[in-house]
């Protein structure tokens, strides 16, 4: 009897474009198993399975995940910066700017 089969794609998102690897591996295959398989971690040699974050389908998982039939593996490059400083960074200069603005109607009048 043949060995069950299942479509994967392993996406890796660069600056400029996506990589997109599809492969075909035996059923219960692993996210890890599908990583390696894609070939993406000797192309880049920056992706780090210890530090590197990976996903299936937008939801983070472990590299030991069992895949599915038509899953979608995710590998995460690391942020450049954290979105909760820039929120605040944003929301700072929003009060200064308007602080500054209400000033200036004051005067103004």
């Amino acid at each position: 009897m043949a060995e069950q089969m299942i479509a994967v794609e392993v996406c890796y998102p660069l600056p400029n474009k996506q990589e997109v690897v599809r492969l075909r591996l035996a059923a219960g295959s692993t996210l890890e198993q599908a990583l390696e398989s894609s070939g993406l971690l000797s192309k880049y040699p920056e992706i780090d399975l210890k530090k590197n974050k990976f996903g299936i389908w937008n939801k983070l998982s472990k590299p030991d995940a069992v895949l599915r039939d038509f899953d979608r593996v995710e590998i995460y490059r690391p942020l450049i910066a954290d979105p909760k400083e820039v929120r605040k960074q944003r929301a700072a200069e929003g009060k200064v700017m308007k602080k500054g603005a209400g000033d200036s109607e004051a005067a103004e009048s």
